[in-house]
């Protein structure tokens, strides 16, 4: 039975970024470090989005750059001007290759594509096992999302953003490459929170995903249906499917860092670093696993990593409305960016916010549902 320094027990953002920047970092090639996934990641299986000032680390794998985006409703329709922020793209499959073209240069690292079966802590070291072996190791790395430990439970809102994307190829010339569409409420709402969120790279060819933060999944018809009827408002008749993905994604102020042990940490989603008010992962997972690398540097107990912040709670309040008034979403994400500053939407939403600027946000939202959400948050303690 082998044994390394770290297993991470599911390969996807979280695992695959922070094992990337151990490497960038130097100051681990005295450790093995094992990667298990039933998933070979050889596929273009989703996209991330995230906004960023300055150039990162993640450079050479953006796609595509927007300055531009729009936000619209039913009512009105705003163009955001992003500066001093960039929206930017990163296809699923180049940053795997991008990633594994680093990984794969170490000889203290492999990656095994095996479904992991069990993680038991024990006295001295963690037995993992899967439907090919069985190995120990120092320390669990777990990514793998216990989808009953936080949906089964009726303290803390679930909800999913949950969506069906289709990358398409027009005849017809009517899109912006220039101008992403970050939300676009003016679909029917169906008692939800629903909203079109479109990347067009080109004049002809665009990413649109029908796109719910709610309880329940729909059939995928309905996702369809929606994206065929955006496409004919927009004066699109003629087009082609090139690609499709879908997906689901848990926004929830459940702590799953409760479940952190000294040689166990949950990371990425199965660890709350998902955005629990927007569901977005790529910049979250970035910031978190670059202060995992630090933390590890310093040699320091893996259950002490996790730090809870004024935006969990932020976030909760969120969720709380959602929870019980799903129909509301749209006037509240209406209500901050009617005539907030993008700029500083973008940097709470970061989570890099002084309280002043928190503010800032936050009161032009309705009052009343927070003030309602405040008294209702205890609860939660």
């Amino acid at each position: 039975m082998k044994h390394y320094d770290y297993i991470f027990t599911g390969s996807g953002l979280a695992a695959l970024m922070t094992t990337y920047k151990m490497v960038l970092s130097g100051k681990f090639k005295n450790k093995t470090i094992l990667l298990l996934d039933e998933n070979s990641k050889k596929t273009n299986d989703r996209t991330w989005c995230f906004w960023s000032k300055e150039k990162s680390i993640w450079e050479p794998i953006i796609s595509k750059k927007w300055a531009s985006a729009l936000f619209a409703n039913e009512n009105y329709r705003r163009d955001l001007t992003l500066q001093p922020y960039q929206y930017n793209r990163v296809l699923g499959l180049d940053f795997y290759k991008h990633v594994f073209d680093t990984l794969s240069k170490e000889n203290n690292i492999t990656f095994l594509n095996e479904k992991v079966t069990d993680i038991n802590e024990l006295k001295n070291h963690v037995y993992v096992a899967t439907d090919k072996a069985e190995f120990t190791c120092s320390t669990v790395f777990n990514s793998i999302y216990n989808k009953a430990a936080a949906e089964t439970q009726t303290k803390f809102p679930v909800l999913q953003q949950h969506f069906i994307g289709w990358f398409v190829k027009t005849e017809e010339a009517v899109l912006n490459p220039t101008q992403a569409t970050f939300m676009d409420f003016s679909v029917a709402q169906k008692g939800n929170t629903r909203f079109m969120y479109v990347l067009p790279t080109s004049p002809t060819e665009a990413l649109l995903e029908y796109t719910l933060f709610s309880h329940d999944l729909l059939a995928k018809a309905e996702y369809e249906n929606a994206i065929k009827e955006y496409l004919d408002k927009l004066g699109v008749t003629n087009y082609e499917i090139i690609e499709k993905e879908q997906g689901s994604i848990p926004m929830t102020c459940y702590p799953f860092w409760k479940k952190n042990t000294q040689k166990v940490l949950n990371i990425g989603t199965a660890g709350g670093w998902t955005k629990a008010s927007t569901g977005y992962t790529f910049k979250n997972s970035d910031k978190y696993s670059t202060q995992l690398v630090a933390f590890l540097e310093q040699g320091k107990n893996v259950q002490q990593f996790h730090r809870k912040t004024k935006f969990w709670f932020y976030d909760l309040l969120l969720l709380d409305i959602l929870d019980r008034k799903n129909e509301l979403g749209s006037s509240i994400f209406s209500a901050m960016f009617k005539k907030g500053s993008p700029a500083v939407i973008f940097k709470f939403l970061d989570e890099e916010t002084s309280f002043l600027e928190d503010l800032n946000v936050i009161i032009r939202c309705p009052k009343w549902l927070f003030i309602k959400a405040l008294f209702h948050s205890k609860r939660y303690f």
